[in-house]
């Protein structure tokens, strides 16, 4: 009996798990823009920091992933001082696909650059702060609560109403409602 009652915590143990690493989000980095070098050309405003005025309307958790569309460019994931000075040949990672997705497996800030030393200092770097669990609260929306004011649409509207986060949503709905489906018949049975 006791055998049979553990192995029912643990089933509920990996269900619980399951479901917090469901309930993640994908954004495009700079919505419909994509990853390009700015300027006056293609950003209505802020040409000096637009992706990170972009990355300040969202709210990334562990688990998140972040897209980046671009051509004949690539993105790199550098450090700090990498990212300050723009410098490409010290890069922890490097992707050239034009489609790349990061996924985020731990709290704190991330560094983005092109890897075109020109596109860096005209302002196409990022730097993403992402929150620790502990600063998750009930009811907090994952993509920002309220619209950006209309001088921060430098980029266009929130990743939240992309195609992409959509889909990953209803999926994140679906296999919760599954995962609560096999716990329930696993209690009755």
């Amino acid at each position: 009996m006791a055998l049979a009652a553990f192995s029912k915590l643990i089933f509920l143990l990996h269900i619980a798990m399951l479901m917090c690493c469901v309930f993640s989000f994908q954004f495009q980095v700079g919505g419909d823009i994509g990853w390009i070098q700015p300027s006056s050309a293609n950003f209505t405003t802020h040409l000096d920091d637009p992706y990170n005025l972009w990355a300040a309307q969202n709210r990334f958790r562990i688990g998140d992933t972040i897209y980046f569309k671009y051509e004949n460019d690539s993105v790199l994931v550098v450090g700090y001082e990498d990212y300050e000075n723009c410098t490409t040949w010290n890069a922890i990672s490097e992707f050239d696909d034009g489609n790349t997705v990061f996924k985020f497996k731990r709290s704190g800030f991330f560094y983005f650059i092109s890897g075109q030393p020109d596109h860096c200092t005209a302002g196409q770097k990022m730097i993403i702060r992402v929150m620790h669990p502990s600063e998750y609260k009930p009811g907090l929306a994952h993509p920002p609560e309220s619209a950006p004011s209309p001088a921060v649409h430098a980029l266009g509207p929130s990743s939240f109403n992309s195609s992409t986060t959509r889909i990953s949503a209803l999926a994140t709905f679906v296999i919760t409602v599954l995962a609560t489906l096999m716990a329930i018949l696993y209690f009755f049975m």
